[in-house]
């Protein structure tokens, strides 16, 4: 039985809860703390990329994610000039300061495991690649959706 009388609520609602499981996994178990590591950090990739590449990545988010996604959004001014992983650690821990105290590496690891489980190989590979090197170097080896 459908819990919202929309399959495709119900659909984006399970998909989020799964991404959001294997966030607290990885950060620990405060949901609320898992949604805001996943908005924060694709927030900063998302303005890494150009807006070609932030859409096609968006069109393979759960829908609810999607809206996280692009919340904020300026295409306009993307992509951000973030090109070491330092500074894009940096900004990351900048937006989680109002969160519990969250690793922003960790946060980062999380999100990145997530999306290469959850989004097509493919994809993955050309977000990564366009990437700087030091930034696309803290995706971690994980194995992509195919």
């Amino acid at each position: 039985m459908s819990a919202t009388g929309l399959d495709v609520f119900d659909k984006t609602l399970q998909a989020t809860n799964i991404w959001l499981d294997e966030i607290t996994d990885a950060i620990g178990p405060d949901r609320k703390a898992a949604w805001k590591v996943l908005s924060t950090v694709l927030h900063k990739l998302r303005d890494r990329l150009q807006p070609d590449l932030a859409a096609h990545l968006a069109a393979q988010l759960p829908l609810l994610v999607r809206g996280a996604y692009y919340d904020l959004y300026e295409p306009s001014k993307q992509p951000t000039d973030l090109d070491t992983a330092q500074e894009f650690v940096g900004e990351v821990a900048d937006w989680l300061v109002d969160a519990r105290s969250i690793d922003p590496n960790l946060a980062i690891a999380a999100v990145f495991g997530v999306l290469s489980r959850h989004v097509s190989r493919g994809e993955i590979e050309n977000v990564r690649h366009a990437l700087p090197q030091s930034i696309r170097e803290l995706w971690p080896a994980a194995e992509p959706a195919s």
